[in-house]
């Protein structure tokens, strides 16, 4: 880092603009600038914010760091150069369909095709092969990588993979598994904790009687309730893959056939407020050659009916939850950001560091993994295609409110905290949901003095027409705004970009190590169908139906990567770049820092008594950005 002193002699006026010219003297000398800070002859001193690449011949042209919307700017030269940011913009930045349906990404092939200004520092850090490579070096695993078709010869050999890290809750994970508490657990405070929905009504495809379950249920208030009872007082609840039905099995390895379920779940709340599994399908037509598995059952039967569905719930998890809804949603706020918004704007300076290196991690995943014989192919059975008709399926689910988590929560029929205790992604989320909707409203207030003004920021609009159209397709049912004409709706607006882009991301992605390292808890890929009768399944059977070692060890190299931080991340509320520089911003800044403090207090303290703590969403580990 270098810092030059420029001395002018002459008398200048009033400062519009400083422009920055670079000549290219050899190879590589792109020059990253951070900020001009220009001293006046009366002692005033002005920040010209740039946080920029300036590449080969290049130069920028820079306004002062105070925020302004287009109608703050009456001087020609200044609306002549909002306008000449965003045409040169929307030129770099352009709307592709990756796959038919998708929302739309970036118009790049790879990471080095994207504009310098959103690539990462360094690509190495970046390279899924390489990680994944080390992630297996690193856990010792790599001499099981290329053993495929080889089966684990029984549960306990599936620990030559797995790194016990002891007090950890992996390690939980291994010696709790096949109990149903852990099963319950893990919808409320695994890593898909969004599934889970109180069920109001039993659905004809699952023709479960009080009979098959009644040894589960426990509120004996003489006589015993029926299961439509419990369904009524509110004690039941239900988790359904029917998004996994017809979904195609990974075929690239001729030698490995891949099975996938559509299994619908059905769980019930003890008196103790334990949420455990009472009944299975493991698909969605019922019929004889589709039991509905029981507790009651066979120990190996019941087993296998619950490794069915966390199987299908790491399918959904990884390509809905996580990749469609945070980094493909997360990708979108930011093609629009740049495309529609000036540097000077300040919802450009707010919005910045939630989406940095978003695009570039996005285009990678493109360029590596999820690609046709990317590496998802390698371990999951929604590879080779299936997870395309996935993300096809459930853009019909993403829409505006499922992005808003207080509704998402309550659609669920999850918000009440006293009926439905230990639900730590729902209480932490509403805590960080509500400092971030603290914090913008006060950022809208300061710039937007009426609702007026937010109707009028043309500038504003077409950032939200762009992710309606591009991002949603235009779909009307997906509930995004096409125009925002208040001051509360824009703060919403700007919470779900800022919620989604951190919070969201961080609950859903850095316990994947946690939850899914341990193979039969999470297995990415089934080797024989579901059973399709009770009393014949066997421990062998299991066994050979679960991941072989090459695919654990891929699986595993993957959730370990992906759990890790980047070396430089940068945490919510955290903003080392000074887009900003005025007084009330930054006041409103430390207001947030300490909101989210004392968050962190609070999730430390009610951990301080658990066996298995829940930090996913504490703001000291919940990145800025997707990324």
């Amino acid at each position: 880092v270098d810092s030059y002193d420029v001395t002018v002699d002459e008398e200048l006026g009033e400062i519009q603009l400083v422009k920055i010219e670079k000549r290219k003297y050899w190879l590589h000398d792109d020059w990253y600038l951070k900020y001009i800070t220009l001293k006046t002859p009366y002692g005033d001193y002005i920040e010209f914010p740039c946080y920029r690449w300036i590449t080969g011949e290049g130069e920028i042209v820079l306004r002062d760091g105070r925020a302004k919307l287009a109608c703050d700017d009456q001087i020609h030269i200044l609306k002549q150069h909002r306008r000449k940011e965003l045409e040169t913009r929307q030129k770099q930045y352009r709307w592709m369909e990756w796959n038919p349906g998708f929302p739309l990404s970036i118009d790049a092939k790879c990471h080095k095709d994207l504009p310098r200004d959103i690539q990462f520092d360094s690509e190495k850090g970046v390279d899924f092969v390489l990680n994944y490579s080390r992630a297996m070096e690193n856990l010792f695993i790599n001499r099981f990588m290329h053993m495929f078709q080889s089966s684990w010869s029984d549960f306990a050999d599936f620990e030559k993979i797995f790194v016990k890290i002891s007090n950890t809750i992996s390690e939980r994970v291994m010696n709790h598994w096949q109990e149903d508490l852990m099963f319950g657990y893990q919808f409320l405070n695994g890593c898909n904790p969004v599934l889970i929905r109180r069920c109001t009504k039993l659905p004809k495809k699952l023709p479960v009687t009080t009979e098959m379950v009644e040894c589960s249920l426990e509120r004996q208030d003489l006589p015993q309730l029926t299961l439509q009872q419990e369904v009524e007082q509110g004690n039941i609840f239900i988790v359904d893959f029917e998004l996994l039905d017809g979904i195609d099995a990974n075929k690239t390895d001729p030698c490995t056939l891949q099975f996938l379920a559509a299994p619908i779940c059905l769980l019930y709340k003890n008196l103790a407020n334990k949420i455990v599994p009472i009944a299975i399908q493991l698909n969605q037509i019922p019929g004889d050659e589709n039991p509905i598995f029981l507790p009651s059952d066979a120990k190996y039967d019941w087993l296998l009916a619950k490794i069915w569905v966390r199987s299908s719930d790491f399918h959904v998890h990884q390509t809905i939850t996580h990749l469609l809804r945070t980094h493909l949603v997360s990708e979108v706020f930011g093609i629009a950001l740049y495309r529609q918004l000036p540097a000077v704007h300040p919802i450009f300076k707010l919005l910045v560091a939630h989406v940095r290196f978003t695009i570039a991690i996005n285009t990678k995943a493109r360029e590596q993994l999820i690609c046709e014989y990317g590496l998802f192919d390698k371990a999951n059975a929604t590879g080779g295609g299936g997870h395309v008709q996935m993300v096809q399926k459930a853009m019909q689910d993403l829409t505006y409110t499922s992005l808003c988590f207080p509704e998402a929560i309550k659609a669920r029929g999850m918000d009440s905290a006293e009926d439905i205790p230990n639900y730590f992604y729902r209480d932490d989320g509403l805590l960080v949901w509500e400092a971030i909707k603290t914090f913008t409203a006060e950022v809208v207030g300061i710039y937007y003095e009426s609702d007026q003004v937010v109707a009028e920021d043309q500038e504003l609009q077409d950032f939200v027409n762009d992710v309606y159209v591009y991002g949603m397709r235009g779909k009307k049912t997906s509930g995004f705004p096409k125009s925002i004409k208040t001051r509360e709706k824009l703060s919403e607006y700007l919470t779900v970009v800022i919620f989604t882009a951190s919070a969201q991301h961080a609950a859903v992605n850095f316990g994947q190590y946690d939850w899914c390292s341990w193979i039969p808890n999470a297995p990415p890929t089934m080797r024989a169908p579901p059973p399709t009768a009770k009393g014949v399944v066997t421990i062998e059977q299991i066994v050979d139906t679960l991941p072989d070692r090459g695919r654990s060890c891929w699986h595993l190299g993957a959730v370990w990567a992906l759990s890790q931080f980047q070396e430089n991340e940068l945490f919510l509320g955290m903003y080392p770049e000074e887009h900003f520089i005025e007084k009330p911003v930054k006041e409103a800044m430390a207001r947030f820092r300490k909101n989210l403090d004392t968050i962190v207090s609070v999730i430390a303290e009610r951990n301080k008594k658990k066996k298995l703590p829940y930090y996913y969403l504490s703001p000291d580990r919940i990145p800025n950005s997707v990324a």
